[in-house]
């Protein structure tokens, strides 16, 4: 190692964060200060990645969890070769920048994950960490091993304060992922005080209890920790982490150690700073030997990327079967028949949707070998199990069912992690009240643009005798609110199947199946399974057209699309139906389409769903009514408190009387 080297690195990437921060007059300088001498170990020396190749497959993956000391990754990707300019530190914080106040997926190259809410990050290297063992076992061989890079993860007390972070890092304990290295860098401050204000644990007694390998180091010692990174790195059968002791602020004694060097008070101080970390005048300096040693180190690191891709190369020849899953996974190829390889369903089928999602979650999975599905202790109810097909494990990571546990929270920031890699398709399952413990998980994953599948079942008062606890009236309507989300609930088994066809063709943002607990109606009768399925992609369409002039439009989904054909045939030929299984995919249609289905000049129109009615009005207008629900439900069979809040053929019918 070259110490020499490493500390004028750091020191100068002390320098870019203090510059950075004090021409924003906005930021957080703590931990880029602190962990200053942990990023040119790391940057320098521990990771393995290739700057002109930064989706390099076998790169060791790198994940900020302390997302507001973004400072940290963005300075140090500038001095490593990524395409991080100068010119882009200088612009930290600013309009169009790609270095924002917290790092984002595919804003910036070499971010690996979108890091703010605290702790999201550390399940998110647990989701890459749940790929990478699983990409090892299902692609590697005898002779070629394509897969054997590790995860690292840089938290704070703020990360793993969080409980989505004690999830994680519980799940990755349990199934033993030694690929995975978390750097906690405890500096014993959070932001309002010392640390022990809030905190007492021991933290490598806390780690170990969990399956985890531990190890405390001076986090400004590059030799103690280089030692623990690479023995870390050599570790078999349990994750590390490796316990950083820094001093919060380094380089503005003004601040240095206390809770006022979280933020961006240290930047009025980076005049004397800069002088006392022997910095020239001159704002975001970085020195020619600097740029001649990261410049050495990236052609070590891109003569290592050239003898893994004659190893790819070499595999990819002796396995072309291989070689193509795991390109089409990659590129998320999706079968254009994958509709076709979904079978119809019979006219006598009756099953509540989350049955028939068993059954179409289990065809899709034998077409598209990336599927992988899990589900929150839930399996026997979310019906998402995959058959034949195994449980993810450390004895057998090729297992395409996870386990997560009673963890929601941590299941939504883990399929994260799994989608920032890009190797597998994940979905993740749990009762539908319960998406509000993922729910942040699940607003990153839109922000992000990742395609996550989440499987929320038992979906409205129709759960029944679990009481208002467990019947979820305003949750469907509050995932439709966050953008970049699409929400389906379908009304039939052949709706579940073109909502799982819309799931898996979405590249650009994940979707949310909507399934009910209770029976619903099969619509063969009414409408073809092309048209239904097709329906679905569109988002609303018209179920049964009026067979005379149009007098009313029905507007429903899920499993009141039953109640809304009954009224229809009870309020005559002027009655139209139209299924909405997924109103974010109709607001995307054009306006002809729009007006197609919901004329301007029929202004009598309904909507029914077992929840709150607010979003409904933006479809039946102000002259238009609601049957919903819009107050918390009751304790009873489902049929019994559907009548009893109106959500039935009587309620349409009375509501267009």
């Amino acid at each position: 190692m070259n110490k020499e080297a490493l500390s004028r690195a750091a020191a100068e990437a002390r320098g870019l964060a203090i510059d950075a921060v004090h021409a924003c007059s906005s930021g957080h300088l703590g931990l880029p200060l602190g962990c200053a001498d942990l990023g040119a170990v790391l940057f320098g020396e521990g990771l393995c990645f290739n700057p002109a190749a930064p989706k390099w497959l076998n790169r060791d993956r790198f994940i900020l969890s302390a997302g507001h000391g973004s400072m940290f990754i963005y300075s140090w990707l500038h001095l490593a070769g990524f395409k991080v300019t100068a010119q882009d530190v200088a612009d930290f914080r600013k309009l169009h920048s790609i270095t924002p106040g917290h790092p984002e997926f595919d804003e910036t190259e070499g971010v690996e994950a979108t890091t703010g809410p605290l702790g999201q990050g550390v399940g998110n290297a647990v989701g890459y960490a749940l790929s990478g063992k699983r990409a090892a076992a299902r692609y590697n061989t005898v002779d070629h091993t394509i897969f054997d890079h590790h995860v690292v993860a840089l938290a704070g007390d703020g990360c793993l304060q969080e409980g989505v972070a004690q999830e994680a890092i519980a799940f990755a304990g349990h199934n033993k992922l030694d690929n995975l290295i978390l750097i906690y860098d405890s500096n014993d401050v959070t932001l309002d005080a010392m640390a022990d204000r809030t905190q007492g644990w021991d933290s490598e007694t806390y780690f170990k209890s969990l399956n985890w390998d531990a190890v405390t180091v001076d986090g400004h010692d590059m030799d103690a920790f280089l030692a623990a990174f690479t023995a870390a790195k050599a570790s078999s059968g349990k994750p590390t982490v490796i316990i950083a002791k820094t001093e919060i602020g380094r380089g503005i004694p003004q601040v240095a150690g206390t809770a006022s060097a979280h933020g961006e008070g240290g930047a009025n101080f980076a005049e004397e700073a800069r002088k006392g970390l022997g910095l020239p005048d001159q704002t975001f300096f970085v020195s020619d030997d600097t740029k001649a040693y990261f410049a050495a180190q990236t052609e070590a690191k891109i003569s290592t990327f050239n003898e893994w891709q004659a190893t790819y190369d070499s595999w990819a020849t002796a396995h072309p079967e291989l070689s193509s899953e795991l390109e089409d996974s990659v590129a998320k190829v999706v079968p254009t028949d994958l509709s076709d390889q979904i079978p119809a369903f019979g006219d006598d089928y009756a099953d509540a949707t989350r049955g028939s999602g068993g059954v179409v979650i289990n065809a899709v999975a034998k077409a598209m070998p990336s599927v992988i599905t899990g589900s929150a202790d839930l399996f026997g109810s979310t019906k998402n199990y995959l058959k034949e097909e195994g449980d993810f494990s450390a004895a057998n990571p090729t297992g395409r069912n996870i386990w997560f546990g009673i963890r929601e929270h941590g299941m939504g920031a883990i399929c994260n992690g799994v989608a920032y890699d890009g190797l597998f398709r994940i979905s993740g399952a749990t009762f539908c009240v319960f998406a509000d413990y993922l729910r942040p998980s699940i607003r990153i994953a839109g922000l992000a643009k990742l395609p996550v599948t989440y499987i929320l079942t038992h979906d409205s008062v129709g759960v029944g005798e679990d009481g208002p606890t467990h019947q979820p009236v305003e949750t469907v309507s509050g995932l439709r609110v966050i953008p970049n989300l699409d929400v389906i609930r379908p009304g039939d088994q052949e709706e579940v199947a073109g909502a799982y066809i819309c799931a898996m063709e979405r590249l650009d943002g994940p979707t949310a199946l909507i399934f009910s607990r209770q029976k619903v109606v099969s619509l063969n009768d009414l409408a073809s399974v092309g048209t239904r399925r097709d329906g679905v992609a569109r988002g609303a369409y018209i179920l049964k057209k009026e067979e005379g002039d149009l007098e009313c439009i029905i507007l429903a989904t899920g499993s009141e699309v039953g109640h809304a054909i009954e009224a229809a045939k009870e309020i005559g030929a002027g009655a139209r139906v139209v299924s909405a299984p997924c109103l974010e995919r109709f607001d995307r249609q054009s306006a002809e389409y729009q007006a197609g289905v919901l004329p301007a000049s029929c202004t009598k129109r309904v909507a029914i769903e077992a929840g709150v009615s607010g979003l409904w009005y933006k479809y039946v207008g102000l002259d238009g009514k609601v049957v919903g629900i819009d107050r918390f439900g009751i304790s009873a069979p489902g049929n019994v408190v559907m009548d009893e809040l109106g959500i039935n053929t009587a309620g349409i019918v009375e509501a267009l009387s």
